[in-house]
């Protein structure tokens, strides 16, 4: 595919104007519109990168589809005799055949393919009314030249500008590299830290739970035995009248004896009564008869 000399169309197409007093936040809007029909990606990169906040500064925009850019130059001291000479540079690609590539590497791995639109910045302040109106921005040094300089010193100054911008760009591009990935390294070095913290507390919180548990462990035991030694005491400690065994006192009744076995004695002596009784009713009897005749 044969690469084409523009791929996005810009608006403005030269200069981002951006209008005083810079008090306050100042923004300024760009419109990227793809006319191809192809999928494209844009990246946008300024000089300046720690005065501008780019939203969306990176991006995917399908065929005919357009984007708006909004630009904000965040607040400074203006000086209308200093010359800022801010640029901005709108990096696209078509996007490859490679769907799985990651965004960030997309720049890196297809540098051939890269093209870019440079735009400058222009900052327009009321200046009071017995003052001038004054423009500072990139070509400042060029209107401030002598009429009668000539063409071919233009010229060589336009390419000698044109070589310190993409200077300027590829040192930005790096130093940003170089920031993302010292970030990067920074934050996975703080990550390791916070890891090792985490775990060295996990092992004391670890040990503090075995010396609680050892602890309760070691209160059980001694209560219980401080428990066990104190029933003892006490037993100990009650008196222990020793009584005899088969002792009886003399003025209390003897006990019932129930259920118990009368002895042989006893049987005899009933017997004899029993033998008595029936020999007193035979006598008796045989009294009673003889009278009777």
């Amino acid at each position: 595919m044969a690469k084409p000399a523009q791929l996005l169309t810009i608006e403005p197409a030269n200069e981002l104007k951006f209008q005083g007093p810079f008090r306050t936040a100042v923004a300024s809007y760009m419109r990227l519109t793809n006319p191809t029909d192809h999928d494209i990606y844009f990246k946008i990169k300024t000089t300046a990168p720690k005065k501008y906040c780019v939203r969306p500064n990176c991006g995917l925009l399908e065929p005919r589809e357009s984007q708006e850019i909004a630009i904000v130059l965040q607040p400074f001291i203006f000086d209308s005799n200093e010359k800022n000479k801010h640029k901005f540079m709108v990096q696209s690609m078509v996007k490859p055949d490679d769907e799985d590539i990651n965004l960030e590497d997309l720049w890196k791995k297809y540098p051939e393919k890269l093209m870019d639109s440079k735009l400058r910045c222009v900052f327009e302040c009321p200046l009071d009314s017995n003052q001038p109106a004054q423009a500072t921005d990139g070509s400042n040094a060029a209107a401030a030249a002598p009429p009668n300089s000539k063409q071919p010193n233009a010229a060589a100054g336009n390419e000698g500008n044109a070589q310190f911008s993409n200077a300027q760009f590829n040192a930005m591009s790096n130093d940003d590299e170089l920031q993302s990935e010292a970030a990067l390294l920074k934050e996975i070095k703080k990550l390791r830290d916070n890891e090792s913290v985490l775990r060295q507390e996990n092992l004391q919180l670890r040990e503090q739970i075995v010396q609680l548990h050892m602890e309760a462990e070691g209160r059980a035991k001694e209560q219980s035995s401080s428990a066990g030694a104190g029933a003892t005491a006490a037993a100990k400690s009650v008196p222990v009248q020793s009584v005899p065994v088969h002792y009886q006192n003399p003025y209390s009744p003897p006990p019932p004896q129930l259920g118990r076995i009368p002895s042989m004695d006893t049987l005899y002596a009933l017997a004899f009564a029993i033998f008595m009784c029936f020999a007193g009713v035979l006598i008796g009897k045989s009294m009673f008869s003889e009278s009777s005749k």
